[in-house]
């Protein structure tokens, strides 16, 4: 693997994973029109450490009071405690779904007219919500049927197109929290399930042949992936303090719309 194309893959992970409009989608359409070759299991592994290296370093503060608040509670810990308990619980979904339906995910899910139907479709149902929703639940007033709600639709995201963060955030706000509050835990939910997902992929590689991957390849797209996941993260927060998910959902729309006038037209 070419180190340039080693960090172009990164920092294309690492923005499409956390902005709502969906890495795998991404990923599959580059490889369908574009002849992208696939990244192989060690670097899709060396991604993985990346994108949750940035979330851990983000949400370093977040992550050191759950773990205070589980290891001596008190009454002074609960949030942070519930919290905690709330990611676990919506952890488990996409967890299942994971590892029952990665075959399909990897072969039946990924042809461009069904990725851009979900691209198109979860962009919808990303309007609807910021139309209808109330927007003012805070995120300390997530509760553990929230969690679960929240985590069922994360098991969606197995499909290439729907986007763990778009689908998250969507539930989210249908269930009245805040911009910020959606975002805030969709991210803090994305360390264990792609903490899971690296750990997953990682005992395949006693099995699969040696890759081509040279270091300075696999330490690129490490830091790429870090780094800019690290940026969409910060820059999302921000930018849901003032502005609404309006422009993601319409970016949504017009590559589901271009995917789909592809095919009918048999672009191959």
């Amino acid at each position: 693997m070419h180190p340039l194309y080693a960090l172009f893959l990164g920092v294309v992970q690492g923005i499409t994973e956390f902005l709502p409009i969906s890495s795998s989608g991404h990923l599959a359409l580059l490889e369908h029109y574009f002849q992208a070759p696939g990244a192989g299991l060690t670097f899709d592994i060396l991604l993985h450490l990346g994108t949750v290296a940035a979330l851990l370093t983000y949400f370093r503060r977040d992550w050191l009071a759950m773990g205070k608040a589980v290891w001596r509670p008190s009454p002074y810990t609960r949030l942070d405690r519930r919290l905690f308990i709330c990611i676990l619980v919506a952890s488990v979904p996409g967890a299942l779904a994971g590892v029952l339906l990665e075959h399909q995910a990897e072969t039946v899910f990924r042809l461009p007219w069904r990725v851009a139907l979900l691209l198109g479709g979860v962009g919808l149902l990303l309007l609807l919500a910021e139309r209808l929703a109330r927007h003012e639940r805070p995120l300390t007033n997530l509760h553990l049927g929230d969690a679960l709600l929240i985590g069922l639709s994360q098991a969606l995201a197995i499909m290439p197109g729907v986007s763990r963060s778009g689908i998250t955030m969507t539930c989210a706000l249908f269930l009245g929290f805040t911009r910020e509050a959606a975002a805030r835990f969709s991210f803090l939910m994305a360390t264990p399930i792609i903490a899971g997902a690296g750990l997953f992929h990682l005992r395949k590689l006693f099995y699969a042949p040696p890759e081509n991957l040279s270091v300075t390849a696999g330490l690129l797209g490490f830091l790429a992936a870090l780094g800019s996941s690290y940026a969409a993260i910060r820059f999302l927060l921000r930018f849901l303090r003032r502005h609404t998910f309006l422009p993601f959902a319409l970016y949504r729309l017009l590559v589901a719309a271009a995917v789909l006038t592809l095919t009918l037209l048999g672009v191959p």
